[in-house]
């Protein structure tokens, strides 16, 4: 029944997304005893999916502990500088490094506060085309879609935030006199380079992204989470495909 429902989306194609918000027509056949959603109402309930799932990522992950308090997504330390830990944490250094990455994760979640209106705007600008593919594409495709629609913004909106809460938590200075103390230690070939901004930007998008993917399927395979009438009407629909 997804096919039926990206029949009507596509032959639609033509019509300006936005102007399925005030599309007067319904359709009044059914399916399994279930009414088959409108075009307006497909879209609206694909955008309020969207938006929840996206608004709720990133408000779950922009309060405190959202990243640190994760274990699937917290932020350790970048992978060239995993071997100064152990050693670091070997020399008795244990509050130095525990301290640098909650720092990282505490520029994380201040970057995730700049995600929603680039999200919002996305779905904006979801085109039919778009919606057709989320409703047949796999569990994450409207991950996906954000992911091909909104990474560049994403990260040139999280880096100077990234960067300035680095500097303001500390995490800078940190990472500096961990590095530092790293690479006056003899017979270490391997110096650190002390620029986080870039590791910790792309690991605040990776982990919103992950966010997303699991609001997503709880959407599409949770009746609970489909907390409006067209929500539950679109995907209940869905479900009886």
């Amino acid at each position: 029944m997804k096919k039926g429902i990206v029949t009507l989306l596509l032959a639609a194609a033509c019509i300006p997304l936005t102007s399925f918000d005030y599309a007067p027509h319904h359709y009044t056949a059914t399916v399994k005893g279930l009414p088959i959603p409108s075009n307006a109402e497909i879209i609206s309930g694909l955008k309020q999916a969207l938006q929840q799932g996206t608004v709720k990522s990133s408000d779950q992950l922009s309060a405190l502990n959202g990243f640190f308090g994760n274990a699937a997504i917290k932020i350790l330390m970048p992978p060239e500088a995993q071997k100064a830990e152990k050693t670091l944490r070997k020399l008795g250094m244990n509050k130095l490094c525990d301290n640098v990455i909650l720092s990282l994760n505490r520029a994380a979640e201040d970057a995730a506060k700049q995600a929603k209106p680039i999200f919002v705007n996305a779905v904006k600008q979801m085109t039919v085309q778009d919606a057709a593919n989320i409703l047949t594409g796999s569990n994450d495709a409207a991950t996906q879609y954000f992911k091909r629609t909104t990474t560049a913004a994403l990260s040139t909106q999280f880096k100077p935030v990234v960067h300035s809460s680095l500097s303001n938590v500390g995490a800078t200075n940190l990472y500096t006199q961990l590095a530092t103390q790293y690479n006056k230690i003899p017979f270490t070939f391997n110096k650190l380079n002390p620029d986080l901004d870039d590791y910790v930007t792309q690991k605040a998008i990776d982990g919103l992204f992950y966010q997303i993917a699991l609001e997503e399927l709880n959407i599409r395979q949770n009746l609970t989470a489909r907390t409006t009438p067209v929500l539950q009407k679109v995907f209940g629909f869905l479900d009886k495909k």
